[in-house]
């Protein structure tokens, strides 16, 4: 079966398994979603979640971002893991967003990419969900480990495996792709080792 046939099986069977997938990320205003993401890297959903409960209570603008103390932020997010780094990139986003970018996050690509820390990933997901604007794929561990496994990219390198999806998936399908990967990754073909024989979408593939 070639590529072009997969995708749309997996499309398909991904659409019909899960049709309400969405962001899991909790936030209010396109700052703490970039906030979120930024902090959700070698995280779970459900732990920055717990975090950024009692981050966006205490820090309720960007201003408050930018005066804090670094020691104090990074002991609001040391259970992310990587807290320096993410602190040193949220800090120092939100002193640009300020002075740049008149206090809203950048609504295109180009732009967001110039924010610490902003990759690709990063960068789609927000544009996607703060604004609806689509130039790409967001390639999480998920996404890597799924799209290798369905044979759609023999690529490693997440800008690499964007470019194998981006020209196999339609591009009105790119936003919802990784979220519809996600939760099939949680609920069906977790990253543990296991038997993906009992994987439905293991068991479509093979038949075909």
């Amino acid at each position: 079966m070639n590529k072009q046939k997969r995708t749309v099986i997996i499309l398909n069977t991904l659409k019909r398994l899960l049709p309400d997938a969405k962001i899991v990320l909790r936030y209010s205003n396109h700052w703490e979603l970039l906030v979120a993401v930024i902090l959700s890297a070698q995280c779970t959903d459900k732990q920055v979640n717990k975090v950024t409960a009692r981050l966006f209570r205490k820090y309720r603008t960007l201003e408050d971002y930018i005066n804090v103390d670094k020691k104090e932020f990074e002991k609001d997010i040391f259970s992310t893991g990587f807290y320096r780094n993410k602190t040193k990139h949220i800090l120092e986003s939100a002193k640009i967003i300020q002075n740049q970018f008149g206090g809203r996050v950048p609504q295109t690509m180009k732009e967001i990419l110039t924010l610490p820390g902003v990759a690709r990933k990063t960068a789609n997901v927000v544009l996607g969900n703060a604004y609806g604007i689509v130039e790409g794929i967001a390639v999480d561990t998920h996404v890597i480990r799924l799209s290798r496994l369905w044979e759609l990219t023999k690529e490693t390198d997440p800008v690499k495996i964007e470019k194998d999806l981006m020209k196999l998936i339609p591009k009105k399908d790119w936003f919802i792709f990784t979220y519809h990967i996600i939760e099939y990754g949680r609920k069906y073909c977790i990253a543990k080792r296991h038997d993906h024989q009992h994987c439905p979408l293991t068991k479509l593939l093979e038949k075909k």
